[in-house]
Formats: structure tokens, C-alpha cells, sequence
């Protein structure tokens, strides 16, 4: 399969609502390390055991100064929910419109109980301070996914 977003490529900027206020689009964040993570559903099992991965390697990320992003097509309110549940501590962007889940290719189809849907692929992108994509992850399975964005994020930092 080809995708359109790959190493080497300028992440796309759109400014999206995020938990817990206000709006966010990429080039914020720039100066910084960037991991971005889609994820389908708020508060179902695969994603809450990466989310709460991710929550609990915050500090090793910050310590190299790296911010993680989250992103799915799940309402604010919804984020609200699961981020203060989990005690997340990230911001998470709410894509409702598809728009960056679009820009980074990671809309695909999906088998579910045997019907076949469009849904968001697990996917991470790590985006260097110039907003450039270093490193892509997709179809990705949540054992030991955070272990290896942090090595490569270490690697790439030199």
C-alpha cells in the first residue's frame, strides 16, 4: 500500500478543537518534537492501553523535549471523559471532520466482526522541531508501540 504521508514529507497543518481548551494545529508546536498518534475510539481497550503507555512515558518524552499529541474523530466531551479518567496528561485532538485523519492517510478500510468499514488506522508520526515526519508507524499493534517511538526518537535526537 502507498500512502501519501511518509518520512521526509512536511506534516500538514489544520488547526483542530483539542482537550482540554482551545485549538491546536501542528506549527504550534514547532521548536519541539512532535509524537502524533491516531487512535479509532476513546475509552475502548486497544486504545486505552496506548494512551495510558503513552501517559505513563510522558516524562521520558518531555525529558528529550518532545510533546505527544493524540488524535481521533471522537467529540471534546468525549476526550473529556476518557483524558480525566485516565489521568492523561497530553492534549487530544478532536477530528470529527476526518480533516487530519485525511491529511496523514490514516482513514482505511477495516475489517470489524467480518463487515468491512472505513475507520482510522493505529497510526503514530514522529515530526521533528521543523515540522518535517521522521518516522511513520502504521497498522500499528499497541505492545511495546511506546518502548520503540521513544527509541527511535532517542535515536534520531543523536
Amino acid at each position: 500500500m502507498t500512502y501519501t504521508i511518509n518520512p521526509g514529507d512536511a506534516a500538514p497543518d489544520i488547526e483542530l478543537p483539542v482537550w482540554p481548551t482551545g485549538m491546536l494545529k501542528l506549527s504550534d508546536l514547532r521548536g519541539r518534537w512532535v509524537v502524533l498518534y491516531f487512535y479509532p475510539k476513546d475509552s475502548t481497550s486497544g486504545c486505552t492501553t496506548e494512551s495510558c503507555g503513552f501517559r505513563d512515558a510522558e516524562p521520558d518524552f518531555s525529558g528529550v523535549d518532545a510533546a505527544i499529541v493524540g488524535v481521533s474523530r471522537d467529540s471534546l466531551a468525549s476526550h473529556q471523559k476518557f483524558a480525566e479518567a485516565q489521568s492523561l496528561n497530553f492534549p487530544l485532538i478532536s477530528d470529527a471532520d476526518e480533516a487530519l485523519c485525511k491529511a496523514f492517510d490514516v482513514m482505511q478500510m477495516k475489517m470489524n466482526y467480518g463487515k468491512e468499514s472505513l475507520g482510522v488506522e493505529r497510526s503514530t508520526f514522529l515530526i521533528d522541531p521543523d515540522g518535517v515526519v521522521r518516522e511513520a508507524w502504521r497498522k500499528v499493534k499497541v505492545d511495546g508501540h511506546v518502548v520503540a517511538v521513544l527509541a527511535r526518537l532517542q535515536e534520531l535526537r543523536g
